[in-house]
């Protein structure tokens, strides 16, 4: 599996410092438990349907916010902007590598109309802390299927590199930005807790099972990306 050119991450270096508290949570973002990371607290459940309160910060107030650095919007605009730009390359490169029947029955097979995903009923002229909110509990959702994801290639296709880098760039991506909307709810709107749902868990299931959510997932993900951008984006770009 190959294609042009390998996704890339956000560096490390321009994500705020909470972002890197996370640390090389590989194998904790694809347990079906409950985990806590430091500051964002990202609940690790992966079952269906399932719903938790994300902690973002501990008492009754948000102290993390001086954390954020300065260019936390931009950051927050880029991340979302280059997630949107690769989303289809990363679809299209998934298709490639689970072969047939998955390249030739793609309506079919892949599908997203019975995929959970969160519910997203904001647009542009809902409230800036309403958007936030909703892209939170979207890209909480995202961390934790592309982590079920990545599992399931890493054990059914673990030569196709490109593709693992791919999903492992877009992973990280999505934390920084998970990062960065959690500055910029404690900072702007001192929220610091968020009611999410995650999807489906694939344990278990066959390799074909594995194959098939996979691409319901990242074919909702392209819709619904495309969505989150146009929404967003003018909310975070300068006055």
């Amino acid at each position: 599996c190959s294609a042009p050119r390998p996704a890339q991450a956000i560096s490390s270096s321009t994500v705020p410092t909470a972002h890197h508290w996370l640390g090389p949570h590989r194998d904790a973002r694809l347990s079906p438990r409950t985990g806590v990371v430091p500051f964002m607290a990202l609940l690790l459940l992966q079952r269906r349907p399932v719903a938790g309160r994300v902690l973002l910060v501990t008492g009754p107030g948000c102290p993390g916010h001086g954390l954020c650095r300065s260019n936390v919007q931009e950051q927050t605009r880029r991340q979302v902007a280059l997630l949107n730009a690769t989303a289809q390359d990363l679809f299209s490169l998934y298709l490639k590598c689970q072969g047939e029947p998955f390249s030739s029955e793609t309506d079919k097979l892949c599908n997203p109309g019975g995929v959970f995903f969160p519910a997203f009923r904001v647009n542009r002229t809902s409230e800036r802390k309403e958007v936030m909110v909703a892209m939170y509990k979207l890209f909480a959702f995202l961390n934790a299927s592309l982590g079920n994801i990545t599992r399931d290639q890493e054990e059914l296709n673990p030569t196709a590199k490109e593709l693992l880098d791919r999903l492992h760039n877009t992973t990280k991506t999505t934390r920084g930005l998970i990062s960065n909307l959690t500055c910029l709810l404690c900072k702007n709107y001192n929220v610091f807790q968020v009611d999410v749902s995650y999807g489906e868990s694939s344990k278990g299931k066959s390799a074909f099972k594995k194959k098939q959510q996979g691409c319901q997932v990242l074919r909702k993900y392209v819709q619904v990306i495309a969505q989150a951008a146009r929404i967003l984006l003018p909310h975070l770009s300068p006055p």
